[in-house]
């Protein structure tokens, strides 16, 4: 297939590029910058140039392909404002929108990037749980909201959830944000007793999900890339006292907000996720090092 990816240089598409390849698939990246392009001629693959922001770059891409993977997605408020996720969530509704309109009349198929925390926090959720609706739901649910929106004029679209923490070599999400906060603190910190927990993924075993997810492509499809189900963040906070050789404490909720400032809701998170149908649908099987192993090496706490 050619398969026109977005976020094709980024922490999770790269790979994604990688094992497509390796497959024998066509890959075509979505390219903003002379480095990006310069990027994906280096990794094999063609060069797209365009954005996020641009809808008519977006929807060449996707008219041309046999095919779209859609892994982009603006981080900078993790870095800036956190202010601007919602920004960015509508970015993110928009340019799903754009992508799928190529592919309107066709049966050429649109995997989406969603996210679990976008689920309920109070038991373990599936690929059946669909996403919550109403003003306290995230903003992030602008992208199945997208898809639901495609599907329902034929569009054949499925959507892929990420946990919270994709790790491996290069991360710079959760996990590095986490590393940062210690450093400047002097302290690891984890929330109460420590007991929510995060589901993870290596980025290689989620690239793969992607290729699969992409050759068996089933309409209105949600797949979770879930290798493990729900890491205790006290476990992270652990690792990374150590790394750091500084003290792993407890922080009330009410400290947390001070602690973690814009992070706290996000070092909150409780979400229990399940990916048993995923793998039953595609036979995925995750190889990789889980978080606690992966992170718990001298790449992680690089300056």
């Amino acid at each position: 297939m050619r398969v026109f990816v977005t976020g094709a240089t980024g922490f999770v598409g790269s790979a994604v590029i990688q094992e497509l390849l390796s497959a024998g698939h066509q890959v075509v990246g979505l390219a903003r910058t002379d480095a990006a392009a310069r990027s994906l001629t280096a990794a094999g693959a063609q060069v797209h140039r365009g954005d996020l922001y641009d809808p008519a770059s977006l929807r060449a891409g996707a008219a041309a392909s046999d095919g779209v993977i859609h892994t982009a997605f603006n981080h900078d408020f993790l870095a800036r404002d956190f202010a601007r996720f919602k920004e960015n969530c509508e970015t993110e509704r928009h340019a799903i929108e754009a992508l799928g309109s190529a592919l309107l009349g066709s049966d050429r198929p649109l995997i989406v990037t969603s996210g679990i925390g976008v689920l309920p926090s109070n038991r373990t959720v599936t690929e059946d749980d669909g996403f919550p609706t109403g003003p306290d739901a995230s903003p992030r649910v602008a992208t199945e909201e997208a898809a639901s929106s495609l599907a329902s004029r034929g569009v054949r679209v499925s959507v892929l959830r990420l946990p919270p923490s994709v790790h491996g070599d290069g991360d710079h999400g959760f996990v590095p944000i986490l590393i940062g906060i210690a450093r400047q603190k002097g302290v690891s910190a984890y929330i109460g007793d420590g007991g929510n927990v995060w589901p993870a993924v290596h980025r290689l075993d989620a690239a793969r999900l992607y290729k699969l997810a992409l050759e068996k492509s089933v309409a209105g499809a949600r797949y979770h890339a879930v290798a493990e189900e729900g890491v205790p963040f006290r476990d992270i906070a652990e690792v990374i006292g150590r790394r750091l050789n500084v003290p792993v404490v407890s922080r009330t909720r009410e400290e947390a907000a001070e602690h973690f400032s814009r992070f706290a809701h996000f070092a909150a998170i409780d979400n229990k996720a399940s990916s048993e149908r995923t793998r039953e649908a595609t036979g995925w099987l995750p190889t990789q090092a889980g978080l606690i192993a992966d992170v718990d090496r001298p790449r992680y706490f690089e300056a």
